[in-house]
């Protein structure tokens, strides 16, 4: 007996001449998928996403966020 399901669902990158379309199937399956592989990552996938966030923060405004960290560097040695 064969340990794989025939029916199981499966991706099909080949469009054999027809409009490349994904079926209902594969939206709900990706859709399935997806929520499982987010439940599981929890906290960690949120501190990602926020470091993700921040780093895009900051290289959008790289020389905005040099020049402040260079003035809060500069403010608290003068406060010393």
């Amino acid at each position: 007996m064969s340990k794989y399901a025939p029916l199981a669902p499966h991706w099909a990158t080949a469009s054999l001449g027809h409009p490349a379309a994904a079926a209902p199937q594969e939206h709900a399956a990706l859709g399935d998928h997806l929520a499982q592989c987010s439940a599981q990552r929890g906290r960690l996938q949120r501190l990602e996403s926020g470091a993700v966030e921040l780093r895009r923060l900051v290289a959008g405004r790289f020389i905005t966020s040099a020049l402040l960290i260079t003035l809060l560097v500069a403010a608290s040695l003068l406060a010393l």
